[in-house]
């Protein structure tokens, strides 16, 4: 008579199969096959795991199983692993610690409003009150053309900067862009090419916050005090820049990128608020006496050229938050079932298509307005209170300027945020440690602060401002489409592959031409340097 065997596995720990003896099956029939079943997965605790819930655990294919003799190498600093076996069959986010003390990467529950929000809030700046001065140089025609182009162009360059922030192979998420320009053009070269500009754009971007916000608060205060209540004694320029730099110091001191979603979303509705209350109450005013709208080069052909070049520029710099599009990804979960680019891009078409019914009625509607006439240096704002500041409503004009401060208060937050997580990943490298309150409190004030000092110690930097941003401008159109290059390696001669070098070798053209017309202006036209005198 046959013996049946079947094979049993312990529950405890010991997982060695036991064999159990059965007596013959009924009727001396063939004894069945033999069935193995496979032991549940082991637990394997870990400090730095944080599991999902049961319902959302995946068990995806790992890369072991696929390569034999595959062993997992040690983590980059700051470089968030995404393929290990461990990571795919529990489905978390946090493997190196350091990346939980630091204020970008913190807090990993970030979804497609919070990027559409932080994306709105850092994409529509004060850079695009100055887009009607671009028409007076390029006339209709070329002026629509450009923005055009500019917006498809940096729209694409955003394209790849999402689909590369994760690389699953290399189980590596670019969390900030300094590291996907190490890995694209290496430690020594990114410094060269990107540390700076990157550096400006948010320094620079908040100094000039600080002076715009200060001289908004000033002018609030001014259109809606009555003379006979409020106090005869006018604060300075210089302390309405103390007063809206303590405000934005203040609000800072939320501890990372997702805490200041809410922020994110006042400064984007604020964004969109002014803009579009801005053109609308121009328009509504009618077109102003004398307009034209016959572009006028004047003086040798060395100014035309660099006129041309600095109202390609003004357009071209309207178009910014690309240094932190790698950052506000950093803050959503992924995995290789559910990648964070989907809904990172999900966020962006839907911030980017506000932008686009911002920008355009803002250069097109305060062209129409105000024509050749448009002051150079304010833009359209400026030009709203020099032509219709008495017949336009003064609540009108002080809602303007109210709303200019807020959204610079919520706009210095994120724009400030690469900053602080750079000083605190200085105390985290040296420390192993998280940066304690007292001193995140300290190092962000002191930013502030510091930002509040050059605003009002430098006030002339704006006449370097064709010079840096001809800097910073491959940053945003030159420097991706370089690493989808080298990172992503498309066929050569194919249609991606000529896009991205055309595009690359035409942004960092594009800024030469620009750095050199800003030097030009700075030698034969001179600097005043006032120190210590803000207007």
């Amino acid at each position: 008579m046959g013996r049946e065997v079947d094979l049993e596995l312990s529950t405890s720990t010991d997982t060695t199969p036991k064999v159990v003896s059965t007596g013959p099956t009924p009727g001396g029939s063939a004894p069945r096959t033999p069935k193995l079943k496979v032991p549940a997965p082991i637990s394997i605790p870990s400090p730095y795991i944080v599991s999902a819930p049961a319902s959302q655990a995946q068990t995806p294919r790992t890369r072991a199983a696929r390569t034999p003799g595959w062993s997992r190498n040690m983590t980059p600093r700051f470089l968030t692993p995404l393929g290990s076996p461990i990571r795919k069959a529990l489905n978390f986010v946090k493997l190196d610690p350091q990346d939980a003390w630091l204020p970008i990467t913190e807090s990993r529950n970030g979804n497609a409003y919070y990027a559409a929000f932080h994306t709105l809030c850092s994409g529509i700046g004060f850079q695009a009150l100055v887009l009607p001065v671009a028409f007076t140089v390029l006339g209709w025609t070329w002026g629509i053309i450009l923005l055009t182009l500019t917006f498809t162009w940096q729209l694409y360059t955003l394209y790849l900067m999402v689909q590369l922030h994760e690389d699953f192979d290399k189980e590596i998420r670019y969390s900030r862009y300094m590291q996907l320009a190490n890995a694209a053009f290496g430690e020594k070269l990114s410094k060269v090419l990107a540390l700076f500009p990157i550096g400006y754009l948010s320094m620079g971007t908040c100094m000039a916050l600080i002076i715009i916000g200060g001289s908004s608060t000033k002018r609030f205060y001014e259109i809606v005090c009555n003379p006979m209540t409020c106090s005869s004694s006018q604060l300075s320029t210089t302390e309405w820049y103390l007063v809206f730099t303590s405000a934005a110091v203040l609000l800072s001191q939320l501890p990372n990128l997702n805490s200041i979603a809410g922020i994110s979303l006042i400064g984007a509705i604020t964004a969109v608020g002014y803009c579009t209350m801005i053109w609308i109450s121009s328009v509504a005013e009618g077109r102003i006496h004398g307009v034209s709208y016959n572009p006028e080069l004047t003086g040798s052909e060395m100014q035309k050229i660099l006129d041309i070049l600095n109202a390609v520029g003004i357009i071209a710099f309207a178009f910014r938050g690309h240094n932190l599009v790698l950052e506000i990804q950093a803050t959503m979960p992924s995995s290789e079932k559910h990648p964070s680019r989907v809904p990172m891009w999900k966020g962006v078409r839907v911030s980017y298509t506000i932008i686009l019914m911002c920008l355009f009625p803002l250069a097109i509607g305060g062209y129409w307005t105000y024509g050749q006439l448009i002051p150079p240096n304010g833009g359209i704002l400026t030009a709203l209170f020099v032509f219709h500041g008495q017949d336009t409503a003064k609540g009108l004009l002080g809602l303007i300027n109210f709303i200019v401060v807020i959204n610079g208060i919520s706009t210095f937050q994120i724009y400030a945020m690469p900053m602080f997580d750079d000083m605190e990943s200085t105390y985290t490298t040296r420390s192993k440690k998280p940066c304690p309150w007292w001193l995140r409190v300290l190092l962000r004030s002191l930013f502030g602060y510091f930002c509040f000092f050059v605003a009002v110690a430098l006030p002339f930097l704006g006449s370097f401002a064709g010079l840096i941003g001809g800097i910073s401008l491959p940053v945003t159109l030159a420097y991706p489409c370089f690493m989808w290059l080298i990172i992503k390696k498309p066929k050569i001669y194919s249609p991606v592959w000529w896009l991205n070098w055309v595009l690359g070798v035409v942004g960092m053209c594009l800024s030469v031409l620009l750095i050199a017309a800003g030097v030009y202006v700075v030698i034969h036209t001179g600097v005043e340097a006032s120190f210590f005198k803000p207007q």
